[in-house]
């Protein structure tokens, strides 16, 4: 048993899934997703359980401005649907509602009731913990976006269930670990993730890029991120099908580090079922 530390408080989507993943282990929350970076590269823990991308709200922006220069390395990845209720002290009702206060990110997916209700938002560090604060303010006016199970912790009641904008909703989760844990080559979907950045040169992202292309290498993801102060982009984080140990993978990695001032792997994972699910439904 290892100790896996998660950003939130229990009650969380994260804790829900840390749990899930890895069931008997102790658990450590942390108050922000630096904080359990922090303790997964300190030897704190084995392992650091954190969100990277939602489905409707898009990147957890803070994560990908971290892990570059974390030390740690993607070992497992999982996508895990997400279910916010509105929910109030008890015997409050939604006529009641004045606030609604949960994470940043839980806001944007719930955009809809919003809307509708006209309440104002206030920002909390987690879901879970948006629940607990409602808890110990018993005043009806405030509300939370949280999980179900924060519900029934923090002693709420449920004013409205499902409140996100896409039944669909979903966010990608990434297990993340000190060591370099490369999964093995053994013809099964894998993932592989990595940053760069392109050497100082004319068209060098074009050229970067092209060895993927030549080497029919499917790019899942590309971001790129500010360097310091400046307002040239020159780190870019990309996920790509496959293994490196692949010749053509290897060949595409072989052409990005020619025309790269830095490349590094950060891992090298099986793939989620859910990315086949998600290719059969658009297909079907």
């Amino acid at each position: 048993m290892t100790t896996i530390a998660y950003q939130g408080e229990p009650g969380s989507n994260s804790a829900t899934l840390a749990h899930e993943l890895y069931p008997g282990s102790s658990m450590l929350p942390c108050t922000s997703f630096e904080q359990a970076l922090d303790a997964a590269k300190f030897g704190d823990v084995g392992l650091a359980v954190i969100p990277i991308d939602n489905s409707t709200a898009g990147r957890v922006g803070d994560v990908h401005h971290f892990l570059p220069d974390s030390g740690l390395f993607v070992v497992a990845e999982h996508f895990l649907a997400i279910r916010f209720d509105l929910m109030g002290v008890a015997g409050s009702s939604l006529d009641q509602v004045e606030c609604v206060r949960s994470h940043a990110h839980a806001l944007r997916q719930c955009r809809k009731i919003l809307r509708e209700g006209g309440w104002r938002t206030l920002v909390t560090d987690d879901t879970a913990g948006a629940a607990r604060e409602v808890a110990e303010l018993g005043d009806c006016r405030h509300t939370a976006f949280a999980p179900p199970a924060a519900a029934q912790r923090y002693g709420l009641e449920v004013l409205r269930s499902g409140v996100e904008d896409d039944p669909d909703n979903t966010t990608r989760f990434v297990v993340l670990s000190r060591d370099a844990a490369y999964c093995p080559s053994t013809g099964q979907p894998t993932m592989t993730s990595l940053y760069f950045s392109v050497r100082n040169i004319p068209s060098a992202l074009y050229k970067a890029l092209g060895g993927f292309a030549s080497s029919a290498v499917n790019l899942t993801k590309i971001e790129s991120y500010q360097m310091g102060a400046g307002l040239k982009a020159s780190r870019f984080y990309v996920e790509i099908e496959g293994h490196i140990d692949e010749p053509h993978i290897a060949l595409a990695l072989e052409e990005l580090r020619f025309f790269s001032s830095e490349v590094r792997v950060l891992g090298v994972y099986p793939a989620h079922p859910h990315r086949q699910r998600r290719v059969r439904q658009l297909d079907g």
